[in-house]
């Protein structure tokens, strides 16, 4: 009988946001794909949880599945975690997660933390659709395009962005989309949590615009046009 390939989602910044099935869940498997070992190390450290880990990441991927693939027909249960948050949001997981469907491995989510969720959670701009547009592409038309395209969507928008890029796609917000409402979230659940709410102006003037280290989601109203 083959095992099953558990998507377990782990905390995004404080590490007691762990359910307490993710935690049996993470003890019982044979083993823990991870996309960085070292990472994953210090939550297991911290819950006591001894079960072996590999890397599954972006540069091995293609390598790695088949030997995990493998290792469940052989009937060994898997458990996929990223660095931060659900598996399959902005990361490799989706490969490995196909393959197995294909090879006809059971696959069973285990509901963790989201920043994304956490985000809308506390924007104040939250309704009963969001779009995700995780991070925006690097290049300048194809930005300017992608967001054109969803100026009149009335769906709050969210997306992951560096501090590197913070300012350039704050402006390119503005310019394109207007002086929308936004939430700015950093490190969040950490003690170093940030909320800064405000316009995209707002944000630009005050202390969003400063570089600085920490994992950002952005929150960004949608249109308030009325669709015709």
């Amino acid at each position: 009988m083959a095992g099953i390939l558990y998507i377990v989602g782990t905390p995004i910044g404080n590490p007691d946001d762990i359910t307490l099935r993710a935690v049996r869940i993470l003890k019982r498997v044979a083993i823990v794909a991870a996309e960085d070992p070292r990472c994953t190390q210090a939550l297991f450290a911290r819950h006591a949880i001894h079960t072996p880990l590999t890397s599954y990441h972006n540069l091995n991927k293609e390598d790695k599945a088949p030997v995990l693939i493998h290792r469940l027909e052989e009937g060994q249960s898997v458990a996929l975690v990223s660095d931060a948050g659900t598996p399959m949001i902005a990361d490799p997981g989706a490969f490995l997660v196909t393959r197995a469907l294909a090879a006809g491995i059971r696959v069973v989510p285990v509901p963790g933390p989201s920043a994304i969720l956490a985000a809308l959670s506390a924007s104040g701009l939250a309704g009963e659709a969001f779009v995700f547009l995780g991070a925006l592409p690097e290049r300048p038309a194809p930005r300017r395009k992608l967001l054109l395209g969803l100026r009149r969507d009335q769906r709050p928008l969210v997306l992951f962005e560096s501090p590197r890029q913070l300012r350039r796609t704050l402006r390119e917000i503005l310019a394109v989309l207007g002086n929308r409402r936004m939430a700015l979230t950093r490190d969040l659940t950490k003690s170093s949590e940030t909320i800064v709410r405000g316009s995209a102006q707002e944000l630009l003037r005050g202390l969003a615009s400063r570089h600085g280290p920490g994992e950002i989601t952005l929150v960004v109203e949608g249109s308030r046009r009325r669709k015709r």
